[in-house]
């Protein structure tokens, strides 16, 4: 769960933006970061 986590914030970190729509990738990575984690 930590490992989530951390791959979570990192990647908003790296991909932060300051329009909504930047928000919202930042957000879809995450979710996608998430599904690959969890498929290992």
């Amino acid at each position: 769960m930590k490992k989530i986590f951390a791959l979570m914030m990192s990647v908003l970190a790296l991909a932060a933006c300051n329009t909504v729509q930047g928000v919202g990738k930042d957000v879809q990575k995450v979710g996608e970061a998430v599904e690959n984690a969890a498929k290992r």
